[in-house]
């Protein structure tokens, strides 16, 4: 696999010659076992939820963007009282949840997998209300030989892989403040 490293944002990203075709990404998707009664599974997303319950406001509208075909993350913020929407191209493509907005959105283990980070962070950039929280969870390099020695990066539907200085960027160009309470947290809000 060959990888190129942007030299503004330090985004590290997949060749796109060598990107799945969308069938077979589909495929792939398709053998994660998320489930809301996996207690494991939901000890890996209860970091990002702790961190965004501490920032909403009550009743909050959400949406789990890249939701993947278990919505174990909405779950356990309806748990807590919050609306969440789901939304994923391959599982919950409802296009009609992209015309409205949101007091946060969630991407676990989201965004790593987008062609083209720059116009979906602008897409979720529209879908947030003013003030609003954009929470990640990603695992995050800051350099190329920690990267190298991942396993992370041979997942094949895994494109692009972020680190601080890619998420300041990105809050820099869009005028987000940025908090990073997490090794593999990121948490944006709109301002």
């Amino acid at each position: 696999m060959r990888y190129f490293s942007c030299t503004q944002c330090r985004l590290i990203f997949l060749d796109p010659s060598q990107r799945l075709s969308n069938a077979r990404e589909r495929e792939r998707y398709e053998k994660h076992e998320n489930s809301i009664h996996d207690q494991g599974y939901r000890r890996s997303l209860q970091g990002l939820v702790t961190e965004m319950l501490q920032r909403l406001p009550l009743r909050a509208k959400g949406l789990d963007f890249g939701c993947g075909p278990g919505p174990v993350l909405s779950i356990m913020f309806q748990e807590e009282n919050h609306r969440v929407f789901e939304y994923d191209p391959f599982f919950a493509p409802d296009a009609k949840l992209l015309d409205q907005t949101y007091d946060f959105i969630t991407c676990s283990e989201t965004l790593e997998h987008i062609f083209h980070p720059e116009k979906e962070m602008n897409l979720l950039h529209s879908l947030l209300r003013p003030n609003g929280w954009l929470g990640v969870q990603t695992k995050m390099f800051e350099d190329w030989e920690e990267f190298a020695q991942s396993s992370y990066r041979r997942d094949p539907t895994h494109v692009c892989f972020y680190n601080r200085s890619t998420f300041l960027w990105m809050a820099r160009k869009m005028s987000w403040k940025v908090d990073f309470p997490g090794n593999h947290l990121v948490l944006m809000q709109k301002m």
